[in-house]
């Protein structure tokens, strides 16, 4: 019986999984809710917005969704996964309690702490002048996190004290403000993904993604803008200490406090001479990594989420390619700051047909047979080759037959892993 299913969010990641779940053998309709100017090519856009909770849960119910999968994180925090499971309906995600994962950075730090997943020492304040305080206390480089879902934009690593201060001042100026102030860490970032389902889970393969707009991890922070796989410094063995250390621990407390998670678990990690440490949860997957994970699964992706959403993993399993893999984001002139819109696209045809290659679109729109740039992470060029240096060079090679104003995209992606050495 054929499987239809609803993909909620607009982004590469929404463009990604539903590329990937179209090849399945047994799906059946696919819907977007809202989708882009690029996911109108595999199934049909709903123009229902993202955290338009009811409204999505009477669309599935009316169309008789045999599954809906959600892709980005503010449906989750506003209980979409609840409000479907009250209909009876499936649906991939964790719940809005399981979802402060990654909705309260308080909540994910104090679970942390409750289930002895190693973290850097951390603070909760909800007050400037008590923050202010605390950071004169430990001193600098330190982190400051908004609590609440900024969409990769709310951390700030601060160098010196004004630093510091202008960033909860900042922060502070909005109302009901709570922050996380933490010690910094240093180290390669990597990106972990597993399929959860109550106390079990399934690892994907380690991958990094490149946050800041500069070359060289300089400038603002992005919802991220480059992502790799393979990692050369992630061996087998870490990364199944990092599921045994970091996964599975805050499953098995979240079962515990009678919250149990299902869906997809993102712990966004920092390898430390002292260890991997968690630098946070996230509580879907993540984009650019999804882009990345979609390219080089060779199983079928549609029955992992089913089972997932079951609430059982024991009879399902995952097949990876080991190539290289890259996802080069093409932003708007501007972001992460303002940046105008509507600019017409050219050559994602051109990048397409080559081998190894596939665009997948993030902030775009179709109108009048042109597809337009419609945010500030435009397109995902991802390429897949025999190593991560090929696939670097070949996703180089597709960005540069695209072409919009303002194109803007960092040409040092993946640079200090091609060229690491083992110590």
């Amino acid at each position: 019986m054929a499987v239809d299913v609803l993909i909620i969010g607009s982004g590469g990641r929404e463009h990604a999984l539903g590329w990937k779940i179209a090849q399945s053998p047994n799906v059946g309709k696919l819907y977007f809710a809202p989708g882009n100017g690029g996911t109108r090519e595999l199934g049909e856009n709903v123009n229902i917005a993202a955290t338009a909770v009811e409204k999505l849960a009477e669309f599935a119910q009316t169309n008789s969704i045999d599954l809906t999968v959600v892709g980005p994180e503010n449906p989750l925090a506003a209980g979409v996964v609840d409000a479907f499971k009250e209909r009876g309906l499936k649906i991939f995600g964790p719940t809005q309690a399981a979802a402060q994962m990654e909705s309260s950075k308080v909540f994910s730090k104090t679970l942390m702490e409750r289930a002895g997943v190693p973290t850097a020492q951390f603070q909760t304040f909800t007050d400037r002048k008590s923050a202010i305080k605390y950071v004169k206390t430990r001193g600098t480089p330190i982190v400051i996190k908004d609590s609440g879902l900024v969409f990769g934009k709310g951390v700030h690593i601060c160098q010196t004290f004004p630093e510091a201060e202008a960033a909860l001042t900042e922060i502070f100026t909005q109302p009901d403000k709570q922050v996380v102030i933490e010690d910094f860490l240093d180290g390669p970032e990597v990106s972990i993904h597993a399929i959860c389902a109550g106390k079990q889970f399934i690892l994907f393969p380690a991958s990094q993604d490149h946050k800041h707009i500069g070359e060289g991890g300089t400038g603002k922070m992005t919802g991220g803008i480059g992502s790799i796989t393979p990692l050369p410094f992630v061996s087998p063995e870490l990364l199944q200490e990092i599921g045994e250390t970091v996964v599975r621990p805050v499953l098995e407390t979240l079962v515990k406090d009678g919250t149990p998670y299902s869906g997809l678990l993102y712990p966004g990690l920092i390898l430390t001479p002292n260890g991997a440490r968690v630098l946070e949860y996230n509580a879907r997957f993540g984009d650019p990594e999804c882009e990345l994970y979609m390219r080089i699964m060779k199983s079928d992706i549609l029955p992992v989420l089913e089972a997932s959403a079951d609430g059982n993993l024991r009879n399902v399993s995952i097949e990876w390619d080991t190539a290289g893999c890259v996802n080069l984001m093409l932003c708007s002139g501007g972001y992460p700051d303002e940046y105008e819109k509507g600019f017409p696209i050219t050559g994602i045809e051109e990048a397409d047909a080559m081998e190894g290659v596939k665009v997948f679109h993030a902030g775009t729109s179709f109108s009048d047979g042109i597809v337009k740039t419609s945010g500030g992470r435009v397109l995902g060029v991802s390429a897949v080759a025999p190593t991560l240096r090929d696939a670097l060079r070949l996703a180089y090679q597709a960005a540069d037959k695209i072409q919009f104003e303002g194109k803007y995209y960092r040409h040092d992606i993946g640079a200090k892993s091609v060229t690491f050495k083992t110590p």
